[in-house]
């Protein structure tokens, strides 16, 4: 009887197998990352080229694309907030833009009228001069003396309104300005009847909190929590695709939650460095080393993003679609 435990197979027939077997391993490890980013297409949306973009676009915006700014926490009067305002300029002259959006504290420490000249309106005199469009939104060391005054300050565009919203490009974008700092019923019902009747290519939502963030300062706060649990039912059912926000003095970039993707931008002036949790379950990538600010494209094919530090350096980039 042969014993088949301890009988072998002949070396010549063992070699041939392992021959056989490596073209199999070698292709599925070729179609592993393919299998990967099929997946990550599927229930992100993120574009597989999210992370290569890193070169700004140039000239002025082809036709039927907008290309605008996103600065947050930036109103200090400080060096940095100068230097960051040139790094817009320089960008603006290679990459033309006609919008910013403001993410919140955009006049330290309390939103004082007189504080507007050295904190507005000269770091971004240039960009005015230019024909820069700034859209704010309030945040809270706005709040504390200065809501009516910047709600009806011109430069600001909030037309006596602490939330409303924009369109852009015929159909491409509408803006929902969200005023966090008083997120009332009346504004929940304004907000969603506004996103409801909406047939942008793309709504985009900026606020001044961040309901997702990884930052320590306010990543956990209680209020940013329960903002979260009344205001991203909203932002889902009305199909929002892209959420700014800033009060976190950082740039991050999360992974996208219940379909929407959330950036948080701010540290246009501030910085709070070294303060993203690097193991939080949001993040995807960040920056928390100096001050940046965003430059964004979209068409109604995809949006292009670049994150831009206070040297003129793209820290991150990539782009993704609208959702449907």
């Amino acid at each position: 009887m042969t014993n088949l435990l301890s009988d072998k197979m002949p070396d010549q027939t063992i070699r041939s197998q392992a021959r056989r077997r490596i073209p199999v391993i070698a292709r599925l490890l070729i179609l592993l990352p393919l299998v990967i980013a099929g997946w990550l297409a599927i229930r992100s949306p993120l574009l597989p080229a999210a992370l290569t973009q890193s070169a700004l676009p140039k000239g002025e915006a082809p036709s039927g694309t907008l290309r605008f700014a996103a600065i947050g926490d930036m109103g200090t009067g400080e060096k940095e907030q100068y230097e960051i305002a040139r790094q817009m300029e320089e960008t603006h002259r290679r990459s033309p833009f006609g919008l910013v959006i403001m993410l919140g504290d955009n006049i330290y420490e309390n939103g004082d009228q007189g504080d507007i000249v050295t904190k507005f309106e000269r770091p971004y005199a240039n960009l005015l001069s230019r024909g820069v469009r700034f859209q704010a939104s309030l945040g809270n060391h706005d709040v504390r003396r200065g809501r009516e005054a910047e709600i009806a300050y011109p430069g600001f565009n909030m037309n006596g309104r602490s939330y409303y919203s924009f369109s852009r490009g015929d159909g491409l974008a509408d803006f929902f300005a969200i005023d966090s700092t008083r997120f009332d019923e009346q504004q929940s019902r304004w907000l969603r009847d506004s996103l409801a009747s909406s047939t942008a290519r793309w709504k985009i939502a900026f606020l001044h909190h961040s309901i997702y963030s990884s930052a320590a300062a306010h990543g956990k706060d209680d209020d940013i929590i329960e903002l979260r649990a009344r205001l991203e039912p909203i932002l889902v059912a009305g199909k929002v695709s892209v959420v700014f926000s800033g009060h976190d003095h950082t740039y991050e970039r999360t992974h996208p939650q219940k379909g929407i993707q959330y950036f948080v931008s701010g540290a246009a002036g501030k910085l709070r460095k070294g303060d993203l949790d690097r193991h939080s379950p949001f993040l995807a990538a960040g920056h928390d080393q100096s001050q940046s600010f965003m430059l964004l494209e979209l068409d109604r094919k995809s949006l292009r993003f670049w994150s831009i530090d206070i040297s003129g350096k793209v820290v991150d980039s990539g782009s993704l679609r609208p959702r449907k």
